[in-house]
């Protein structure tokens, strides 16, 4: 959950003045997961995500749909699957190509 999240240590920081918090989630080396967010991950429901069977994965998705006015969410487990699914959204054909900066994170590393 968002609040188990703010809770992940040196990877987090608050704002007093609005109440607000701010969870780095660049990498999984600078998130360290709290006890509770550990015990969130040993204890969610499992399903196939394949067939469309993890109801967590599901109950995710719907909530980033919510939150961005979409009518569809997409969990990819990496920011290289995500990056992939973006390219192929614009290169839809084998042999597509596309131009990119020469300091850019795809060319850089991807």
């Amino acid at each position: 959950s968002a609040s188990s999240a703010s809770s992940a240590s040196s990877a987090s920081s608050s704002n007093a003045r609005t109440g607000t918090s701010t969870v780095d989630l660049r990498s999984d080396t600078l998130t360290a997961p709290s006890p509770e967010m550990l015990q969130s991950v040993l204890t969610a429901p499992t399903g196939d995500d394949v067939f469309g069977e993890d109801p967590t994965v599901l109950e995710l998705e719907e909530y980033a749909a919510n939150l961005f006015g979409k009518e569809k969410g997409l969990y990819v487990p990496s920011g290289t699957m995500a990056n992939l699914v973006a390219i192929m959204g614009h290169c839809h054909n084998r042999a597509s190509e596309m131009i990119i900066g020469a300091n850019s994170h795809i060319c850089l590393w991807e």
